[in-house]
């Protein structure tokens, strides 16, 4: 593979997708986190500079892969010398923030004769090691076509969404609705124990019927179990849903549904949970949990 690429946040998500991509034969050229001590495990492993500046990354690398925390910590590396040297270099956002936050990367990218896109994902830990992430993508199709090689190994679909934002706009709502069904799974078991269901059996009937979801298969068992390791946090559950309630105070809509589940995990965050999967949300629901007992 020609290009050489560089990732900045190299949680588990950035981590995982640079191992992909240096098993399918691409050159991971530079790393770069926030926890130096991160960075420098993964560029040992991975044969690749732990850079301790963000313009090093950008200088050694032809597309820059970023996957950081929110809107502010896009605004900091990118205003923090990621774009020196940038001339000529892609940049893929891979981090659900804000739509006007992918516009204006794109802006401040163009500035610098460089270009950007949104890749933004709807999957998790795991499929980003086995390169089978769920990719929305918006930026100028051009810039898309370019780095569509990269993004394939990434990925088991590809979908390109529009311009600048537009994908932003998808995944906030993807997230949204997936963010109420957890919530809604959570109360429908909790309200199953309550009464003395079988809990598993009542997972099999809802699979078998209208109460069926996504979130079903992969939150039901373990909301039942406490199993809360984290795939996808509350934390990023509140701030995902809390930018599609964004989007809709623009558009002057009200989403009661979103904004009940927000609260939820609002709540998870005040509890101290907000690093649990977002299927402790159950904690709030089921009696005798962690939620019943703080007012």
């Amino acid at each position: 593979m020609s290009q050489t690429i560089g990732f900045v946040g190299v949680g588990r998500m950035g981590a995982n997708m640079a191992r992909r991509l240096k098993e399918t034969g691409y050159t991971i050229a530079a790393v770069y986190d926030v926890n130096a001590a991160a960075a420098q495990a993964l560029a040992q492993e991975l044969g690749c500079v732990a850079a301790e500046e963000l313009k090093v990354v950008t200088a050694l690398s032809e597309v820059i892969i970023t996957v950081v925390s929110d809107d502010r910590a896009m605004k900091k590396i990118f205003t923090g010398g990621l774009l020196a040297r940038a001339k000529g270099k892609i940049f893929i956002n891979c981090a659900t923030v804000t739509p006007a936050i992918h516009v204006w990367v794109e802006q401040k990218c163009a500035a610098k004769g460089a270009a950007s896109l949104e890749a933004c994902m709807a999957s998790s830990i795991t499929q980003a090691r086995q390169g089978s992430l769920y990719l929305m993508c918006g930026g100028r199709p051009e810039v898309f076509e370019q780095v569509k090689p990269v993004l394939e190994k990434l990925s088991a679909s590809l979908r390109y969404i529009g311009t600048a934002g537009k994908a932003a706009q998808v995944k906030a709502l993807v997230n949204m609705v997936m963010n109420a069904n957890t919530a809604a799974l959570a109360e429908g078991l909790g309200l199953g124990a309550a009464l003395g269901l079988d809990l598993a059996m009542l997972r099999e009937v809802f699979s078998q019927t209208g109460a069926r979801s996504g979130v079903l298969q992969t939150d039901g068992e373990d909301m039942q179990n406490r199993d809360h390791a984290c795939f996808f946090s509350a934390a990023h559950a509140a701030k995902d849903s809390g930018i599609a309630l964004k989007l809709a105070k623009e558009q002057k809509l009200n989403l009661p549904l979103a904004a009940a589940t927000k609260k939820q995990y609002d709540r998870m965050i005040q509890l101290g949970l907000g690093e649990l999967d977002k299927s402790g949300v159950a904690e709030l629901t089921f009696k005798g949990r962690k939620g019943d007992v703080i007012s």
